[in-house]
């Protein structure tokens, strides 16, 4: 079967409307955390995305039933729980590794595949397994997956040794239904993972944020169904507002919170760019021209992982020399390269550069770039590897000097609702090819 590309010509600048739905990283989670419930859950304002496909064809091999409508999806329990997710879905995404505890309280034992996901660096799946052992589980990884039994889960204290975001929602997830108290300390706070703790609240979960990073589950007896409305996705939100930056123009992006972009909105207006912001909207523009930066990425409340690689590309407009830490994943900055072929000008190094020293310090991990702008960019035929790259990739492109095939769009599709049609809609010259 062919693949799809896109060819994109340079395009001046992007101008328009963008409405942004739930989060990709938000509405797999929920669609796992439904199991938990008796009766029919529904998720709200769902993207279309690859994500939501793949996590759904997985539930209804477990034997939950998966309905989805545009914006809406339902989900509900069927009679007989099969708690094998098939070895085809190995290293796809990374959601199996989060259905082990829903697994462990329906059918009291479970087999996961390897996680996969983007190739940004090592997803240890340690601290799932550690934490699932303290809850009583039997664990064996193996090289296919992991296989997990308990009879039944109980609470314990777990310190997480970094905030992770997937182990943190494993817990959530363990926790509500398991016998007694669990307190997870150093937990992720990030609004994805609160949002998924309020929709487990909804269904019936009695949960505590305690300060300093402090989660406190009681697990009860039974959860029931509920209804949410996903929150705007924040990757996106900033992914648009800085493709209007990006070539000049203005993009007015609705349905994401403004305290969902503090960071990002600071982090750009140092930058030079101006903001308007209500209730309902928010847009940047930089009349005046871009000044360079130094970012360094952080857990929640610090500037997202995923909001560097449109940032990069940002750089490349912004005069003089930016540098960009990245502490959160060892390889997150992969998708370099596809720029470089682009023209921008990126050096990426092993050191801590832009910030203070951290955790990768002193390993080979190439995990801070310094970017020289303003970079004349050029049309290529590049590959992409991963969602994040591959929007990237459109932004430089749009400011190339000339035509850009991008190969791997499927990425891009995987993680933005309908992105095509988004940058249709802002004046993008894009056309599909085979």
């Amino acid at each position: 079967m062919s693949e799809e590309v896109w060819h994109i010509e340079p395009s001046g600048p992007l101008r328009g409307d963008v409405e942004v739905r739930g989060s990709k990283n938000a509405v797999s989670k929920h669609m796992v955390a439904a199991m938990l419930g008796t009766g029919p859950s529904t998720l709200l304002n769902a993207p279309e995305v690859g994500e939501v496909g793949l996590t759904a064809a997985m539930l209804e091999a477990l034997g939950i039933h998966v309905e989805i409508t545009p914006g809406e999806i339902t989900i509900e329990r069927g009679a007989e729980i099969r708690p094998r997710v098939p070895e085809e879905y190995t290293g796809l995404n990374r959601i199996p590794i989060l259905m082990l505890g829903p697994l462990l309280h329906l059918a009291g034992e479970a087999f996961v595949p390897l996680v996969g996901g983007d190739p940004i660096g090592r997803r240890p799946v340690n601290f799932h397994v550690e934490a699932l052992r303290l809850m009583g589980a039997e664990i064996e990884v193996g090289e296919t997956g992991i296989t997990a039994k308990a009879t039944r889960l109980r609470g314990n204290r777990i310190t997480l040794p970094y905030p992770s975001v997937g182990a943190t929602e494993t817990i959530l997830m363990s926790a509500v239904l398991a016998e007694g108290k669990t307190v997870i300390k150093g937990a992720a706070m990030e609004p994805e993972v609160v949002e998924l703790a309020l929709f487990l609240q909804r269904m019936g979960a009695m949960i505590e944020m305690s300060p300093d990073r402090r989660i406190v589950i009681e697990g009860v007896e039974r959860l029931r169904g509920a209804s949410t409305w996903l929150a705007g996705d924040r990757i996106e939100a900033f992914s648009y507002l800085v493709a209007g930056l990006v070539t000049g123009g203005e993009v007015r992006v609705h349905g994401c919170p403004q305290d969902r972009l503090v960071t990002a909105i600071t982090t750009l207006a140092r930058m030079g760019a101006r903001f308007d912001i209500t209730d309902e909207w928010l847009t940047a523009s930089a009349p005046a021209g871009l000044r360079a930066a130094a970012v360094q990425t952080d857990t929640h409340p610090g500037f997202m992982t995923d909001w560097q690689t449109p940032l990069m590309v940002l750089f490349t407009r912004a005069d003089g020399m930016s540098v960009l830490h990245e502490t959160v994943f060892e390889n997150r900055l992969v998708y370099v390269p596809a720029l470089q072929k682009m023209g921008c000008e990126i050096e990426v190094f092993a050191q801590c550069l832009g910030g203070p020293a951290c955790r990768y310090h002193d390993s080979n991990a190439k995990h801070s770039a310094v970017v020289r702008g303003v970079s004349k960019l050029r049309g290529a035929d590049v590959t992409l590897p991963d969602i994040r790259a591959g929007f990237s990739a459109v932004l430089a492109a749009a400011v190339a000097e000339d035509t850009s095939t991008l190969r791997g769009v499927n990425h891009i599709e995987r993680g933005y609702h309908r992105p095509f049609e988004q940058f249709n809609s802002l004046g993008l010259k894009i056309r599909r090819g085979k």
